[in-house]
C-alpha cells in the first residue's frame, strides 16, 4: 500500500498525543481500576474499550480484529489436541498460513497484482488479476504476528491454550494494538488472568516514559521531519549534498524518536493499568555492528523473526551457507513485513547482507585470533561505521521508490545552499545521539528523586513538561511512522 494512503488513514486514528486519547484513557483508567476485582467483567470492559480505540479509525474493521482473535483461539485448541509433535507442528504451520491470509489480502495483494500486471503488459498480454487496492487496517501486521506466535507457542508446549476472552484481550489490548511492542502470549496472558494491585503501580517510571515519549514524538520527531527530512526526501533534486547528508542522518533520528516514542508511551500507559510490556529499544545507535543494532532496535520484532522464522529455517545449525540463506530470507521478509514495496524489500535484503558479511568477518577474525574491540578508538570506529551503514539503509526505507532513493544518494556530491541546515537543527540531532550514551544511573536517580516529590510538586513538574511540549511542538500531531505497517 502506498505510504501516503496509509498515513492518511492513520490521521483518523486516536493518536496518543491528542485530547481524544486523554479523555478516552481517563475514562478507561477509572473504570479499569473500579472493575479490576471483577475479573470477567473487567475483561469484557477492556476488550470493549480496545475495540472502541481501534474502531475510532474505522468501526467497520473491528470485525477483522475479532476474526483474527477467534481464528487464533480456535487454531490453538486445534493444535493442542494433537499429542504427536510432528502433527502439532504441521497444524501450527497450517494455522499460521490461515492467520496470514487477511494480512496477505489487505497488505500485499495490490503490490503483487500490480507487479504481475506490469510483467504481463511488458509481454503484450492482458493482466490475469484485477488491480485492487484494499485500505490497510492499522496495526494488522502487529496483531497478526502476535496471533501466530500464540498458536506456535501452544504447539511448542510453551503455553497452554486460553479462553476466547483471554486471547481476544491479549490481541486487542489497546496500548500495544496499532504499533507494538509485539508481546508474546506467555508475557501478557498470565497478566490478564491475574488481579492487579493499584498500589504497586510505578507512577514515576510511567510518567517518565509517557512524557519522554511525548517530547520525542511531538517536539523532536516533528521538528526534524518538517525542517529537513520531508523537504529533502520529497524533492531531492532541489537540494545539495550537505542538505541531503544531514537529512539522511536526521531521518535516522526521526524514525527512532517517533517509534521509540510510541512504544515508550505504550509501555507507560500499560504500567498505569498494572501491566508490564517488554522493552523495544536499547540505545540502538550505540551499536557496534549490524547484528548488535538488531539486538537493540525493535527488539520484540527481532526476537519474533529469530524464533519464528530464522531458527525454523535452520538458524546457524547447518553450516555457513545455510545460515547465510536463513539470514537473507529472514531479513528480506522482515523488510516486506514493513511494507509492500521494492524499497522495503531492498532495505530488508540490505540488512540481511550486512548480517551475513558481519558474521563472516567475525568468524574469520576469531580464526585468526584477532580480539574484538572492547574500548577506545576501536569501539568508536565500529560505532561510527555501523551508524553510517544503518543510515544508508534508512534511505531505502524512507524513499517513495527505488528511483527516488538512488536520486537522493546521487545528490550527495551536488552543490547547494545548505540553508536548511541550521544550528538548532544540528544541536537537536547531536543531543538525541548523545542521550543514547548517557549511563543509566543518573537517569534512574532523577526518576527516584521525582518519585519522592510531594504530589503537588510532581504535578507542577509534569505540567511544566507538558507546557514545554505543547509550546515547542507544531500545531496538530502527525501519525506515528509505524502506523503504516
Amino acid at each position: 500500500m502506498p505510504e501516503g494512503s496509509a498515513l492518511d488513514a492513520a490521521r483518523l486514528t486516536m493518536l496518543f498525543p491528542t485530547t481524544d486519547f486523554a479523555l478516552f484513557f481517563a475514562i478507561v483508567f477509572a473504570l479499569h481500576w473500579a472493575l479490576s476485582r471483577y475479573r470477567t467483567v473487567w475483561k469484557w470492559f477492556i476488550l470493549a474499550a480496545s475495540y472502541v480505540f481501534y474502531g475510532w479509525w474505522d468501526p467497520g474493521l473491528v470485525w477483522l480484529l475479532a476474526l483474527v482473535s477467534t481464528l487464533a483461539w480456535g487454531a490453538a485448541l486445534w493444535v493442542e489436541r494433537q499429542d504427536d509433535e510432528v502433527r502439532r507442528r504441521r497444524r501450527a504451520l497450517a494455522a499460521a498460513g490461515v492467520l496470514l491470509l487477511p494480512l496477505a489480502w489487505f497488505k500485499y495483494y495490490g503490490f503483487f497484482a500490480l507487479n504481475v500486471a506490469n510483467a504481463f503488459e511488458s509481454l503484450g498480454l492482458e493482466p490475469p488479476l484485477p488491480l485492487l487496492q484494499a485500505l490497510l487496517p492499522i496495526g494488522i501486521s502487529f496483531y497478526t504476528f502476535m496471533a501466530i506466535s500464540y498458536v506456535v507457542d501452544v504447539s511448542r508446549y510453551e503455553i497452554q491454550p486460553s479462553r476466547w476472552l483471554d486471547v481476544s484481550v491479549y490481541l486487542a489490548f489497546f496500548p500495544h494494538l496499532v504499533a507494538g511492542p509485539i508481546v508474546r502470549g506467555e508475557e501478557l496472558i498470565p497478566q490478564i488472568k491475574r488481579r492487579r494491585d493499584a498500589s504497586a503501580i510505578d507512577l514515576s517510571r510511567a510518567a517518565f516514559l509517557i512524557f519522554g515519549g511525548l517530547f520525542k514524538k511531538v517536539v523532536v520527531s516533528s521538528f526534524l521531519a518538517s525542517q529537513i527530512v520531508d523537504p529533502v526526501f520529497g524533492a531531492p533534486s532541489s537540494h545539495g549534498g550537505l542538505e541531503v547528508l544531514i537529512a539522511i542522518y536526521a531521518y535516522a533520528i526521526v524514525i527512532y524518536a517517533d517509534f521509540s516514542a510510541y512504544t515508550d508511551i505504550a509501555i507507560g500507559v500499560a504500567l498505569l493499568l498494572g501491566f508490564e510490556f517488554p522493552a523495544n529499544f536499547d540505545r540502538p545507535y550505540t551499536a557496534v555492528s549490524i547484528q548488535d543494532f538488531w539486538h537493540r532496535w525493535h527488539m520484540t520484532l527481532s526476537r519474533w523473526l529469530r524464533d519464528y522464522l530464522y531458527i525454523p529455517l535452520g538458524g546457524s545449525r547447518h553450516g555457513e551457507l545455510r545460515t547465510a540463506v536463513a539470514l537473507m530470507i529472514t531479513m528480506t521478509l522482515g523488510g516486506l513485513w514493513h511494507g509492500a514495496g521494492w524499497t522495503f524489500l531492498a532495505w530488508g535484503a540490505y540488512n540481511g547482507l550486512g548480517l551475513v558479511i558481519g558474521r563472516r568477518r567475525r568468524i574469520r577474525a576469531a580464526a585468526r585470533g584477532v580480539p574484538s574491540a572492547t574500548s577506545g578508538w576501536g569501539l568508536a570506529r565500529q560505532r561510527f561505521i555501523t551508524f553510517n551503514l544503518i543510515c544508508l539503509g534508512w534511505v531505502f526505507f524512507r524513499a517513495d521508490s527505488m528511483g527516488s532513493a538512488f536520486e537522493l544518494l546521487g545528490r550527495l556530491g551536488a552543490r547547494g545552499s545548505g540553508e536548511l541546515v541550521t544550528p538548532l537543527l544540528l544541536l537537536t540531532m547531536l543531543a538525541m545521539l548523545l542521550v543514547q550514551y548517557l549511563p543509566g544511573a543518573p537517569v534512574l536517580r532523577v526518576r527516584v528523586a521525582f518519585s519522592r516529590m510531594a504530589p503537588a510538586l510532581q504535578g507542577a513538574a509534569l505540567a511544566f513538561v507538558l507546557f514545554a511540549i505543547t509550546t515547542l511542538g507544531p500545531q496538530g500531531v502527525t501519525p506515528f511512522i509505524y502506523f503504516q505497517f
